[in-house]
């Protein structure tokens, strides 16, 4: 028996999510299916919602609904200091633990060979920019400690050299209560590198 179209579609567009496959996908769609006509017109109201209302700060690049994002439009978070993350949803992590207090810049990506993106592909001309325009006094690379993480504040790092302000990095190392018989040897390599005197 051919499988009906709409649901064959809906199965390939839930597949296009990341981590979903093929039959996660599909039972998504059985399951969009199975909805009553009230949940299913909620549900599709609140895709063209997104792809309608959200969009990317122009100042920043993190997720929007008015012209600025809240953070960029908020005059009580600090000027002076850019947080660099890779994705907006890195943003929320940074946020939930109510430490940092100074502006973000999304790069939308991380600097890849193996797939093909280069600096040019991600938004680093702009973080560039920002920061020439004059009032910033910090730079934290906030990118992952993965090998494109480290590659992209290597690279980030060496452009901002000649401008005045101050580049750091996120400390890397052992979690809180972390054991060392499960720390893998980058872990406990960073660990021992960013030791401080007691």
């Amino acid at each position: 028996m051919k499988e009906l179209s709409a649901i064959v579609a809906l199965t390939e567009s839930f597949s296009k999510l990341p981590g979903v496959g093929v039959k996660t996908a599909e039972r998504m769609a059985y399951a969009v299916l199975a909805m009553d006509e009230e949940t299913r017109q909620q549900f599709g109201d609140a895709l063209k919602a997104v792809g309608n209302t959200v969009h990317r700060c122009p100042v920043c690049g993190l997720y929007a609904e008015g012209e600025l994002c809240e953070i960029c439009a908020d005059p009580d978070r600090d000027q002076t200091t850019i947080a660099v993350i890779a994705e907006p949803k890195d943003v929320y992590v940074i946020e939930k633990m109510n430490g940092y207090h100074g502006l973000y810049h999304v790069l939308g990506g991380l600097i890849n060979a193996s797939r093909g993106i280069g600096p040019d592909d991600i938004s680093i001309d702009a973080l560039i920019e920002r920061v020439r325009k004059g009032g910033i006094q910090e730079v934290i690379l906030a990118t992952s400690a993965t090998l494109e993480g480290q590659t992209t504040a290597l690279f980030i790092a060496k452009l901002l050299e000649s401008e005045n302000v101050t580049i750091t990095r996120l400390a890397t190392g052992l979690p809180a209560g972390g054991s060392l018989d499960y720390a893998d040897s980058l872990t406990l390599a960073k660990a021992f590198e960013g030791r401080k005197k007691l």
